[in-house]
């Protein structure tokens, strides 16, 4: 089996045919705003790949998805994303509804049935921050319920049917408490404005999607909670380790992608070119470890313990191997396309996502020796 076989044969499985459109179009044309890699997902049915079979999705497990995540990186690096931003909603939603008997299991068939897309509202794009951050605070008008803040940036801003969004909601004491809203696109109120100023992922509709009152029926609003030492609920935790994993998985496709590139063009060391590919591999194989763990219902304290491993080792593995592919592929690749430069510059956005390496060292300390795992 050739390099990335393994995640592309996954990806046609699911999305039959993806892979192939995404090949015949440009890269850099893919990356602009507007390019139609999302509608591409959406036409394969990539909306409900999360979605139980019972409820009309595909059923894809976590071992599934990140390959597929990384087959997409590798065709998009801004597809990858976007699509990254729904399946983390979905899965959480998934996980939600796993433990209710509410209102998610609708949501869900919708999205897969209707192909709906879900942009998340959460705080992951903000370093520094906090990923369970309200991004957004609700105040009460009589018996209405009126949201009001913002998200910068959001990916899937311009082609969302339903944003997910942390906000901060006023309890009867006064104080607040963290609560999960799903709002239509639609809705009255919403609005998306321009934000993104770089070429890197633009793709992604990574714009600034703004609220002012928006009504938000209380049925779709869900409360998890934190407990008083820091530690997560599950649902929360399920989502962070999702997350995790599929941002990871972005990244490690594009660092796959130059791999690729060295691989087939033979330039440099037999050796160097192994060596990249075994690094990429090695990452590959490691995450989907961690997936598999997911799927076999390891969803608690030290799955996203082992989760923020992966991520921090793989970051470590795709800038070697794309220091590697670039200096393997040489001057003359780089300066006679954009491709490389595009495909390097776009894998150092790893860095930032939630958590950080320094928020989250001490946790991460108090974890190797035995203690709760504390996400600030």
């Amino acid at each position: 089996m050739s390099f990335l076989d393994r995640e592309r044969e996954t990806c046609d499985r699911f999305l039959p045919g993806l892979t192939k459109q995404l090949a015949e179009i440009p890269l850099l044309e893919l990356e602009r705003p507007g390019s139609r890699g999302i509608e591409l997902f959406r036409a394969a049915g990539g909306a409900g790949l999360l979605v139980p079979k019972v409820h009309h999705g595909a059923g894809a497990t976590a071992v599934e998805a990140v390959r597929i995540t990384r087959a997409l990186a590798a065709g998009s690096p801004s597809l990858a994303i976007a699509a990254t931003m729904h399946q983390f909603s979905v899965a959480s939603l998934v996980a939600l509804a796993a433990s209710s008997s509410g209102f998610e299991w609708m949501l869900l068939e919708g999205v897969a049935v209707d192909g709906r897309l879900m942009a998340s509202g959460f705080a992951e794009g903000n370093p520094g921050q906090g990923i369970l951050v309200p991004t957004m605070k609700a105040r009460r008008d009589g018996e209405r319920l009126l949201v009001s803040g913002a998200k910068r940036p959001c990916s899937l801003s311009r082609s969302m049917d339903l944003l997910t969004a942390s906000i901060a909601m006023p309890g009867d004491d006064g104080v607040s408490r963290l609560g999960v809203a799903l709002i239509p696109a639609a809705s009255e109120g919403l609005r998306v404005e321009p934000f993104w100023g770089s070429w890197v992922l633009a793709g992604a509709e990574s714009d600034a999607v703004i609220l002012d009152d928006v009504e938000v029926h209380p049925d779709l609003i869900v409360y998890p909670e934190i407990g008083l030492d820091g530690r997560l609920d599950d649902l929360q935790t399920i989502g962070f380790v999702w997350f995790e994993l599929l941002v990871t998985a972005c990244y490690l496709g594009v660092a796959a992608a130059l791999v690729e590139r060295a691989l087939q063009r033979g330039r440099g060391p037999v050796t160097e070119r192994a060596a990249l590919a075994t690094t990429v591999e090695g990452a590959a194989l490691m995450l989907d470890g961690a997936a598999r763990a997911l799927d076999d219902g390891d969803g608690g304290q030290d799955a996203l313990g082992r989760a923020l491993v992966v991520r921090f080792a793989a970051a470590d593995a795709i800038a070697h191997a794309v220091r590697g592919a670039v200096e393997l592929l040489g001057g003359m690749a780089f300066v006679s396309s954009s491709e490389v430069g595009y495909l390097a510059a776009a894998s150092h956005a790893i860095a930032f996502h939630p958590p950080s390496r320094t928020s989250v060292a001490a946790g991460l300390a108090d974890w190797f020796a035995g203690r709760p795992l504390v996400i600030g």
